[in-house]
């Protein structure tokens, strides 16, 4: 009995012992606030001798003077340290509780978290649509110094409807990215991503991409819109798009083999259902963002993708100075490889095959790695039904660029990364 009681003191007291654990930055404000409170009491006692000697009766048994000075001095000290760890814990306590509502996870657990992801490396992710959400959601768990860099060639659904009517930069992706950095449980995260399914003028928008476009008519830009989106959710990190110009995608597509279409629009690339030649951007040089060029340059680990190939990833890459931060940076620079084929954009695709198209665009020796999902499950229907496949891991290993094959795939190979696994491999290349 009296060692499950000693089991059930130990329990409740794991969690607050949590606030001795190394890189808390708790300690030292600790000891200087013991220092503080032992000069102020020497003080205090030098002024009772100087100005109250005899001291009074009562001074005799408040300083316990009628103990042993060995038992006096312990008794003091220890006194002293409970009353000062009791103080600062229930302080802390009140203060910071309000800030952990719906949390699982002590105070002290939060903030060694919050400690341990500043200290990380500084990752940047270059992308768009659910695969570079997919991957900030996963990297998040190791570092906040994440800066996703964002296409805006989006001209579909609600980004483009808001983009025609409004003329602000497509907001969808920038809102994936900022929700995928902020906490998932959060109901403001999830406010952020709520899609109305009715309303003549509503169905169809997130309330996410009206957020930020009312947000940039408020603050009068739209880099100043997505800053004050992500302090609403609390971002580690920062979401910048890559160009600030309204830049529009067109592809040359072969249809049959042999003919070849300019296709305009984002959208309407893989609507078109043929081999993509080639990608460009109209204006074809556009300015880059100012911001995205610092970041590829003071990064540790750059991920390129993962993402649509030719109507998220390669947009970004065209803005001509974003490719020449790449050359330029001492960074690690990794590709990641889809999982799974686009319909319209990448049918039929092996790992080489998409090597080969991002490389005639950018040309050869800005990657370093490039990672590839080495398990090719059966199909399943759902990505049947939609003309999707597995992207079979066949690449030429010659050359400099080192491939690297790994398990990276969702568990219910839906066709997508698992955010965990992905992050995992990724922190493990640059360690």
């Amino acid at each position: 009995m009296k060692w499950r009681v000693i089991q059930a003191a130990t329990r409740s007291w794991q969690p607050h012992l949590k606030w001795l654990t190394p890189g808390l930055g708790v300690k030292r404000w600790l000891i200087l606030l013991a220092l503080g409170v032992g000069l102020l009491s020497f003080g205090g006692a030098l002024l009772l001798r100087a100005y109250l000697d005899p001291l009074p009766r009562l001074f005799y048994y408040l300083t316990l003077q009628f103990m042993p000075r060995g038992m006096r001095t312990g008794v003091i000290i220890a006194s002293g340290l409970w009353l000062i760890t009791t103080g600062i814990w229930g302080l802390n306590r009140t203060i910071l509780e309000p800030f952990r509502i719906g949390r699982q996870a002590s105070i002290p657990t939060v903030l060694y978290d919050y400690r341990r992801r500043g200290r990380g490396p500084h990752v940047v992710v270059i992308g768009g649509g659910h695969g570079q959400a997919t991957a900030l959601r996963g990297l998040k768990a190791f570092t906040s110094n994440l800066t996703a860099i964002v296409t805006v060639a989006d001209d579909g659904g609600s980004s483009g409807r808001l983009r025609r009517d409004t003329g602000i930069l497509p907001p969808g992706d920038f809102r994936n990215c900022i929700a995928a950095l902020a906490d998932d449980e959060s109901l403001v995260t999830r406010l952020f991503q709520y899609r109305y399914a009715q309303g003549k003028d509503l169905k169809g928008h997130s309330f996410g991409n009206l957020f930020i476009s009312a947000m940039a008519g408020i603050t009068g830009s739209f880099e100043g819109a997505l800053m004050a989106s992500s302090q609403v959710l609390a971002v580690q990190g920062e979401v910048l798009p890559s160009t600030l110009d309204a830049v529009t995608l067109y592809a040359d597509v072969s249809t049959d083999g042999e003919a070849v279409v300019r296709v305009y629009g984002e959208s309407e690339i893989p609507a078109t259902h043929g081999h993509v030649v080639r990608v460009a951007l109209a204006p074809d040089a556009p300015s880059a963002y100012p911001g995205a060029v610092r970041a590829i340059l003071r990064a540790d680990l750059i991920v390129i993708g993962p993402g649509s190939l030719y109507t998220s990833i390669l947009p970004n890459l065209l803005v001509p100075r974003i490719a020449e931060a790449l050359r330029a940076t001492s960074a690690l620079k990794v590709y990641v490889c889809n999982v799974a084929t686009q319909p319209g954009e990448t049918d039929g695709y092996t790992a080489q095959a998409h090597l080969d198209a991002l490389e005639r665009h950018i040309g050869e020796g800005i990657i370093d790695i490039m990672m590839i999902n080495a398990e090719v499950p059966a199909l399943p229907p759902v990505m049947a039904e939609v003309e999707c496949e597995w992207v079979r891991p066949e690449i030429d290993t010659g050359g400099d660029l080192r491939i690297v094959k790994a398990d990276l795939a969702h568990g219910d190979c839906n066709g997508q990364h698992d955010s965990r696994k992905l992050a995992h491999v990724l922190m493990e290349l640059l360690d």
